[in-house]
Parts: C-alpha cells; sequence; structure tokens
C-alpha cells in the first residue's frame, strides 16, 4: 500500500468545480493584485479570529517581518524566538537589523519554553515570537505573564497552527499580532505563496498595512518607505473557497493525531506527540520521537509510506547562525530532539486504512 506523505490533488479534485469557478471569476475580472477578493478574505478571515484587522501579504515570512517593523523593531534590539522551528521566523528577525535570540523548547510539547524565555531577556529585548509548532499551542499563559513583567510585545507565528486553540482561546489573538502563510501544504493553504498578519490593534494593523504596500493606502501618496507584499487575488479567492471546509479538514486531522496516539501506546519504541491540556491540536504535523530515526524511516520507505523530518537541524546550529557560537549544552532539549524526529503522514484525505497500516510497520519494526 503507498501512503503519500500529502496529497493536495486529492483536496483539489474534492472541491475542484468551486476552485474552478473561483480562479475563473478573478481572471475574467482581472482582479490580480489586492482587490475585492483580497478585501473579502481579509473581512472573512479577520471575523472567524474575532478581530478587526487582518492584513495580507505576500507569503508567512513577510507577514513577521513586517509585524516587527510595524513594531518599531530593528538595530540594537533583540527578539527571542524558539531554537526549534523553520527558519522564516529567525530571519525575519535578523532582516529587520535586530539580534535572534533563541530560547529552548518545553520537553513535552516543542513549543518555546518560558523559563528559558525569562532567563534570555535583556535590557535589549523588545519582543517574543513564540511558535506554535507542528500544530501545537505554545504554553500563552506563561509566555504572557512574562511579556507583561518585562513590558515585551508578543506576536504569535502561527504559520502551522491555523484556527488551534489555547484554553478556548484561538492562537494568534493574544499578543499584538499573529503571523499566518498560506503555503500550499498549510492547513489552510493557497495554491502559491500568500500570508496574512491578524490583530486587534489599529495603529499596528494601519501601520503594517502601509509597509506591505510600498508605504501607501492610495496609489502615488507614499506615505513612507515599505515592501512590496501584496496577496494576489487568485490566492485569496482559493482560500475563500476553502475556508467553507477548514473546519471539517481540522477535525480530521484531530482525529487521525488521536487516533496515531491511541495506537501507538503499545509496541513502540519511541514517544508519539502529548496534547497540551485544555488545548486544540491541530496537527499539521504528527511528529513522533524515536531514537533510531534513520533506520525506521528507510524501513518505512520500503513499505512504500512517505516521511519527513521537521526539523534535522535546529536553528542555533545551522551555518546560517553559526556566528552566534552556540553549543549543544545551549539548548538541551532541541539538540536531542534534533535527531530523534519524525513526521508521519497526517492529513484530511489519509484514510483509516492507510493510518493503521503506517502504525502496523512501525510497531513490526
Amino acid at each position: 500500500m503507498q501512503v503519500p506523505f500529502s496529497n493536495l490533488n486529492k483536496q483539489y479534485l474534492s472541491i475542484k468545480k468551486e476552485i474552478d469557478q473561483s480562479i475563473l471569476n478573478v481572471i475574467s475580472e482581472s482582479a490580480f493584485v489586492r482587490g475585492k477578493y483580497v478585501a473579502d478574505f481579509e473581512k472573512k478571515y479577520a471575523a472567524s479570529f474575532g478581530v478587526r484587522h487582518c492584513v495580507s501579504c505576500g507569503n508567512g515570512t513577510d507577514a513577521i517581518y513586517i509585524a516587527l517593523k510595524s513594531l518599531g523593531i530593528g538595530r540594537g534590539d533583540e527578539v527571542i524566538t524558539t531554537a526549534f522551528s523553520w527558519i522564516s521566523t529567525s530571519e525575519a528577525i535578523s532582516q529587520t537589523g535586530a539580534k535572534v535570540v533563541f530560547a529552548d523548547i518545553e520537553p513535552e510539547f516543542f513549543t518555546i519554553d518560558p523559563k528559558d524565555v525569562e532567563r534570555k531577556i535583556s535590557s535589549k529585548t523588545k519582543a517574543i515570537i513564540p511558535v506554535h509548532l507542528y500544530g501545537q499551542p505554545a504554553d500563552m499563559t506563561e509566555l504572557m505573564l512574562v511579556a507583561e513583567k518585562y513590558q515585551l510585545k508578543v506576536i504569535e507565528d502561527c504559520a502551522q497552527a491555523h484556527y488551534a486553540s489555547y484554553k478556548g482561546k484561538k492562537v494568534g489573538t493574544f499578543g499584538v499580532a499573529g503571523t499566518f502563510s498560506f503555503y500550499p501544504g498549510k492547513n489552510l493553504g493557497a495554491y502559491g505563496d500568500a500570508g496574512a498578519i491578524i490583530s486587534d490593534d489599529d495603529d499596528f494593523s494601519e501601520h503594517a498595512r502601509l509597509f506591505a504596500n510600498h508605504g501607501s493606502l492610495t496609489k502615488h501618496n507614499h506615505i513612507m518607505e515599505g515592501i512590496n507584499s501584496r496577496m494576489d487575488g487568485l490566492q485569496a479567492a482559493v482560500l475563500q473557497v476553502k475556508m467553507k471546509y477548514i473546519n471539517d479538514w481540522t477535525e480530521q486531522r484531530i482525529r487521525h493525531g488521536v487516533k496515531y496516539n491511541q495506537l501507538l501506546v503499545d509496541n513502540f519504541n519511541g514517544s508519539a506527540p502529548k496534547i497540551r491540556e485544555g488545548c486544540k491540536h491541530v496537527f499539521h504535523l504528527y511528529v513522533i520521537r524515536v531514537k533510531e530515526r534513520s533506520n525506521l524511516q528507510k524501513h518505512l520507505q520500503t513499505k512504500d509510506i512517505s516521511t519527513a523530518i521537521h526539523y534535522p537541524m535546529a536553528l542555533p546550529y545551522l551555518d546560517a547562525y553559526c556566528h552566534l557560537g552556540h553549543q549543544p549544552a545551549d539548548f538541551p532539549i532541541t539538540y536531542e530532539y534534533q535527531s530523534e524526529v519524525l513526521s508521519l503522514p497526517i492529513y484530511p484525505e489519509l484514510t483509516d486504512t492507510m493510518r493503521e497500516y503506517v502504525v502496523e510497520t512501525i510497531r513490526k519494526y
């Protein structure tokens, strides 16, 4: 049996008629950059989080960068983020001219450790960027307490956690802003790059919108210098169709994640992901930890089961950050986990039979 890591084509075929018509509408109206489809998406996306503002942009990395710039963060400042994630978060910090400061992760949940965050705070620290990694909410209670204690801004990186919630409140609504990626493989994915920022802060949102559009709200009236980071109409139209189904798709991901956990309780020489109490983990990725990762991955491949590694080298140990001179002891949990994590197939179209085949293959190994 073949079990692909994901199957975006199958998802497309399930909503093909609506998607094709939406794309045709955009082309027919030549509404390619911003325009009514983008405006409609921004309104609906903000409403789905119960916030006043959604500022769309070119991609999730830009969303973080724009949020940081809109808070006035730059050279001489420090921003703390997780040592274990994709590089978008940390590189956006560096691009502002600020220094990225890494913090270790919690051993049970893969998310940034609030205690290590507090240890890393200095007089130059201006903000914290927690990443809701794999779809698991970070510990927002403790992080917000730390932020309030030291008067720091919080930007939530929600690229992997669309509609995840922490104790009944959606992620992205705790700090001054939540940033999102709509990369095709995300839980809510476009058919190309796209991103967004959500916020309830009027001044911040106005600045973000200006900055993302060459510093202008109306053509030729440039209030400041900005960048060109705009969502196109095709992506907005696709996302509006997918928003009709995202709740059902999310429930399917959760069902698969919970079932994986139940089936892997016995006869598994590794660790299945835990779900933080009182939280909604939306399982963008289903990540196990296993000591013999390479051997297990090769074994699964021989059985036509595709897997991936998120992430094979933690951020502090990448060549891009060698100038920081970090050692394994600086982030002990992160350093250990980078050689153990393995992502198994999980997506709404995954069948129960496929999931059970994956588990049985792991058990036999």
